[in-house]
This record gives C-alpha cells, sequence and structure tokens, in this order.
C-alpha cells in the first residue's frame, strides 16, 4: 500500500513537472516561430521539449504569460494566431528584424498589458483594433517604418501608461482622444510627420512625467496649460513650426528652450514673455 501511494505521488508530481499548455497556445507559438524564421533566430526553440522550456517564453499555471525574445534575430512577420495566446501579458519582441504590419487580431487579445515590437522593420498603419485590447499599459512601436495617423480611439485604453511611437513616419494630428489618458507617463511622438497644435487640454495628462513631441511639424502657440503638469520633468517639443511666446518657466522645461524653424526652414527660438510667469503665477 505504502509503496503504491508513494507510486502515485511520484507520478502526480511528474505529471505537474511536464504539464504542458493548451494546445491551441502551442500551435500558436508554433506558427509564430514559423513565421518569424525561428531556424535562423540566435536562441532557438526546441520543439520536441516541454513549451516552459522554450528561450523567452513564461508559463504560469500551465498558461503561456509572457513572451520576450528581444534582439534574437527574427524576421518575417508576425502571425495572425498570436491572438491565440489568450493568456498572454507581455509581448515583447524589441531590436529585431520584423516586417509587414501589426495584425489586428492583437486587440482581441483581453489579458496584453506590454506590448513592445520596437527597433524592427514594421510597416502600413496602426490599427484601429488595436484599441480593443483594454489591459494594456504599454504600447511601445519605435523606429519602425509605421506610417497613417494614430488611431482616434487611443484614448479608450484608459490603463495607458506608455505611448512610445517615435521615428516613424506618422501623420495627420495628435487626437483628441490622447488626453483622455490620465494614466498616461510617457508620450514619446518625437521624429514623425505630425501636424496641428498642441491642445490646451494636454493639461488633462496630470500623470504625465515625459512628453517628447522634438521633430514633427506642429505649429500654433505653445500652451501655457503645460506648466500645470506637476510631474512633467521632461520635455522636448523644439523643431516643430509653434510661435508666439512662452514663458520662462516653459522654455527652461524643454531640452533645447523652445528652438523652433520658421517658414523658411530657419532655426528661432520663441520669445519669453515674462509677463506671462506673472500670469500663470496669479491663476495658480
Amino acid at each position: 500500500m505504502k509503496a503504491t501511494i508513494t507510486f502515485l505521488v511520484s507520478l502526480f508530481v511528474s505529471v505537474a513537472t511536464f504539464a504542458e499548455v493548451p494546445t491551441a497556445e502551442k500551435n500558436a507559438l508554433i506558427k509564430f516561430q514559423k513565421s518569424t524564421h525561428g531556424d535562423q533566430w540566435k536562441s532557438k526553440w526546441d520543439l520536441t521539449k516541454p513549451v516552459s522550456s522554450w528561450q523567452g517564453v513564461s508559463v504560469v499555471n500551465d498558461k503561456v504569460v509572457a513572451i520576450d525574445l528581444s534582439d534574437n534575430n527574427l524576421s518575417g512577420t508576425i502571425p495572425a494566431q498570436i491572438s491565440d495566446l489568450k493568456n498572454l501579458q507581455s509581448l515583447v519582441l524589441f531590436k529585431n528584424s520584423i516586417e509587414g504590419s501589426l495584425p489586428k487580431t492583437i486587440g482581441e487579445m483581453k489579458s496584453l498589458k506590454v506590448l513592445n515590437v520596437s527597433f524592427n522593420k514594421l510597416s502600413g498603419s496602426i490599427p484601429v483594433e488595436l484599441t480593443k485590447a483594454s489591459a494594456l499599459t504599454e504600447i511601445s512601436l519605435f523606429m519602425n517604418n509605421l506610417s497613417g495617423t494614430i488611431p482616434n480611439e487611443i484614448g479608450s485604453l484608459s490603463n495607458l501608461q506608455v505611448l512610445s511611437l517615435y521615428n516613424n513616419n506618422l501623420t495627420g494630428e495628435i487626437p483628441n482622444s490622447t488626453y483622455e489618458l490620465k494614466s498616461l507617463k510617457v508620450l514619446q511622438l518625437n521624429s514623425n510627420q505630425l501636424t496641428g497644435n498642441l491642445s490646451n487640454s494636454v493639461a488633462n495628462l496630470v500623470s504625465l512625467e515625459s512628453l517628447s513631441l522634438f521633430d514633427n511639424k506642429m505649429r500654433g502657440q505653445v500652451p501655457f496649460d503645460l506648466e500645470k503638469l506637476k510631474n512633467l520633468n521632461e520635455m522636448n517639443i523644439s523643431y516643430n513650426n509653434f510661435n508666439g511666446v512662452v514663458s520662462s518657466k516653459l522654455a527652461k522645461k524643454d531640452v533645447m528652450n523652445m528652438t523652433m524653424v520658421d517658414q523658411y526652414g530657419v532655426a528661432t527660438t520663441l520669445k519669453v514673455d515674462m509677463e506671462k510667469d506673472k500670469a500663470v503665477a496669479e491663476e495658480e
């Protein structure tokens, strides 16, 4: 009897140790591996071994919860079947050579919190479906070849803390809904081709710590409401077409002291109005 119990305990431990993730999740990973040319990765997956042993894959309670394959020589494209990873919370594919567009199906990943496919060769637009992934806290797609506009529905991602889209070819204006992101801490949109004004509603971004709009084509008056952002400690909005005057307080916050480009392409510093400092102080 004792031997039987010992055997059953050993069997249970063995099964628990080699427990496998759901078939749909494993198939999604295999599809991803093939679609991104897994035979050329630096660290390859041994498909004959348990998923939990695969490099960069985190498994908790027999569910795939995270993938981190940064700088692993991935190429090819991200397959639509990535959305079959229903429990995935973090997808980090930083610094590879992934091409094509972001799959619209990512919007179906309701557990996804972190999406980082920066420093790749992605093209096409940012799919509006992405804004349906309501748990997202970070979207990092910088240093790609993305074009088109930022989805108007971006403001529906109420948990978003990081929106980093710099060094792409994005056009159009910053969607008004962006200013509704109360949890946003980092907004990096520099080195694109964005136009339009910076809305006074920027004051609604009460959690904002870092703002970078450097090297775009934005215009109009720099809103003094920026001074209301008490957590803002890093800002660079220079090399746009902003005009008018700024307070000395705002000028000092900007990394390049509000250096803009005029209609002739000449760099010029915005005029500092000391009276504006007094007005803002009285308003506070």
